[in-house]
């Protein structure tokens, strides 16, 4: 049996996560590697740029 672990980017510490780490409701992912959570920020803005872009559309 294969386990994956996930990350995840703590909102209340700015820090990454594994699994067990703060409540849900504080954190963003999951992320499959720790440096993709570590851009969780960047990856929330950018997508936020993309969808405010649509909506001009």
């Amino acid at each position: 049996m294969e386990t994956t672990e996930h990350w995840w980017f703590c909102l209340k510490h700015h820090t990454v996560e594994p699994d067990a780490g703060c409540p849900g409701k504080d954190r963003l992912g999951p992320y499959p590697t720790r440096e993709e959570a570590a851009r969780a920020l960047e990856t929330v803005h950018r997508r936020n740029e993309e969808w405010d872009a649509r909506d001009e559309d």
